[in-house]
């Protein structure tokens, strides 16, 4: 029997994607503003991950949990997602994979921390060797889009790339290119991958607190899925949760100084204050001291920055969304976790609002961003 492909192929199997872009999906096929049904690939052997594609190979809904506040409202509903019909697993079933990239209009990915690593194993003998499957994400995509270069070359493809990397359209369109420079491939093809592939940048946002087994998740009511807009860029479907801008880098900003900055100013005092070690984003916001001093961060040390940018009125209804997020009474976002490569998070974070801060002519007193700055921890 014939297998109905799908015009969306997804790799990544997380509890992420499940209640963020899958959701949208789902959601919008019942209103018909999307392009149709989801084929998921796992790409790893993690048995999380097998459990999910089992789960899911059935085509049957799975369950997301939306739980928090929202203009002061709580909310505790369970929607169904209904928008993934076929699952596969890059180990056992690659020339399938293979055959639905040729078929789709949109890939999605969402690949991890290190998804855009690159495996010495991976040569351009993979391209003479068609059952045998790449070990790196961006090579399978590049050996992807080689045979779909070869059988479709006029057809367009949107690319989603959903990790957390700034520009990750760019990012990942840069790798594949600089791999198949590298393998000394056709001008044709380099060509086909700047004409006809269409690399997005966009940033997602969505707090998903657990997942519901075997397949599902628990997720906050906040959600962003923002856009860069592109000529030929084709969307996997319309959604109110997703927006299409000339302008991410505000988006941007405003996730990275606030929310993401709010995240490791918690996380830098729960490493200094030797802490409940299971502490919660929730639980540390209950401490009066430390909910104090995170208010006067985001209102003189941050905001007086967005200001300089014309930004204030922005970052400060940003900044009222972020804290409902961060008293969701049923989220446990683990301050451990936010704790996670904390030296380098601060870099990323907080540090470029302190240096625009001090540049600034009279400079933005810091007195708190400093302290978290000069801070050894993690």
């Amino acid at each position: 029997m014939a297998v109905a492909l799908t015009p969306i192929l997804q790799f990544g199997t997380s509890r992420f994607l499940l209640a963020h872009a899958d959701l949208f999906i789902s959601e919008a096929m019942e209103q018909d503003e999307a392009l149709g049904s989801i084929t998921v690939v796992q790409t790893t052997g993690n048995p999380v991950s097998a459990r999910r594609i089992e789960a899911l190979a059935d085509g049957q809904t799975y369950p997301v949990r939306i739980r928090g506040l929202k203009d002061g409202k709580t909310i505790d509903e369970v929607r169904q997602g209904r928008a993934i019909s076929r699952a596969l697993f890059t180990g056992t079933d690659w020339p399938a994979i293979v055959s639905a990239g040729i078929a789709a209009d949109v890939i999605l990915s969402n690949t991890g921390d290190r998804g855009y690593d690159l495996d010495d194993g991976d040569d351009v003998s993979l391209l003479s060797e068609p059952d045998r499957v790449p070990a790196s994400f961006p090579v399978k995509l590049l050996t992807l889009l080689h045979v779909r270069w070869r059988v479709r070359p006029e057809q367009p493809l949107s690319i989603f790339p959903c990790e957390l990397v700034q520009r990750n359209g760019d990012k990942l369109k840069a790798i594949i290119l600089t791999i198949a420079k590298d393998w000394n491939l056709s001008p044709d093809f380099l060509g086909y991958i700047g004409r006809q592939c269409h690399f997005a940048n966009s940033l997602v946002d969505r707090i998903v607190s657990e997942p519901l087994e075997p397949v599902g998740a628990v997720a906050e009511p906040y959600a962003l899925w923002a856009i860069e807009a592109q000529e030929g860029l084709v969307l996997p479907c319309r959604h109110l949760s997703v927006v299409v801008t000339d302008d991410l880098d505000r988006y941007e900003h405003l996730k990275l100084h606030i929310l993401n900055l709010g995240h490791s100013y918690l996380a830098e005092r729960w490493l200094a204050g030797n802490r409940p070690r299971d502490e919660t984003v929730r639980e540390i916001m209950a401490d009066t001291a430390v909910r104090r001093d995170l208010e006067t961060v985001w209102r003189e040390e941050v905001v007086p920055v967005f200001a300089l940018d014309g930004m204030q009125a922005e970052a400060l209804s940003y900044i009222d969304e972020v804290r409902e997020r961060f008293l969701n009474p049923y989220l446990d976002h683990r301050l451990s976790d936010i704790a996670g490569n904390h030296t380098e998070k601060k870099l990323r974070r907080i540090k470029p609002m302190f240096d625009r801060g001090q540049a600034a002519k009279p400079p933005i007193a810091q007195p708190l961003l400093a302290a978290a700055l000069e801070a050894a921890h993690g």
